[in-house]
């Protein structure tokens, strides 16, 4: 399932926003950051760029029944509009898996803490907290699925990063961050995905993905 979570207007912002992070890669501003984290400069600026286009690449794994699709094309939460999948609509809900907002990132914290053992424990503890904040502020929207404040998980996982990551403070903020995220929003909401009328709830996609992808950059920003 290909579908855009975002407007024209936002994806232009967000590739604005990786234009930036790549010049500032290829200057050697952040080299050192990328390094610490155990990714290349190049290895890193190409797990961004396959996040910023998986957010466009859904894999459905179920379908729940939800009733009658909710009527509108644009949702708005927390101040971003986002498109809903209106062509997949009907009296049911495919739950999906996005690319870019689950499988890449959780690919990454699992090479970051194969790389980085030691910060298990503080990753495990940091994972925790921000699930229980992401949850605690997760909004379902109808017609969407589940959307958390764009800011608030790296927010919290730079300050879990700060307490808790030592040497690592980056690896255990980005692990935070995106784990938090995905469990403290989605999974931990799933039961409430089925009275949305949602044709398409994504794991880590729509307003999930805003969180995940300013947690990375925000994990790399702390060294």
């Amino acid at each position: 399932m290909f579908f855009g979570p975002f407007l024209l207007f936002y994806a232009l912002i967000l590739f604005a926003i990786l234009a930036f992070w790549l010049l500032m890669v290829w200057i050697g501003v952040i080299s050192g950051v990328f390094q610490a984290l155990g990714l290349s400069p190049n290895l890193a600026f190409l797990a961004l760029l396959a996040s910023l286009l998986g957010s466009y690449i859904n894999i459905p794994i179920t379908r729940i029944e939800s009733g009658e699709p909710h009527p509108a094309e644009i949702v708005t939460s927390f101040g971003v509009r986002y498109r809903v999948p209106v062509r997949y609509a009907n009296r049911s809900t495919v739950i999906a898996v996005n690319v870019g907002g689950a499988v890449v990132p959780v690919a990454i914290s699992v090479y970051v803490l194969a790389l980085w053992p030691a910060i298990l424990l503080h990753a495990a503890i940091g994972v925790l907290i921000v699930s229980l904040v992401v949850h605690r502020f997760a909004r379902p929207i109808p017609g969407m699925g589940i959307a958390t404040p764009i800011f608030l998980p790296p927010l919290v996982a730079a300050i879990c990063g700060w307490v808790l990551g030592a040497h690592h403070a980056d690896a255990v903020a980005y692990v935070s961050g995106v784990m938090g995220t995905l469990i403290g929003a989605d999974i931990s909401n799933l039961n409430k995905i089925g009275g949305l009328g949602a044709p398409v709830a994504s794991i880590g996609g729509a307003g999930t993905f805003d969180g995940i992808f300013l947690t990375g950059i925000v994990a790399v920003l702390l060294a």
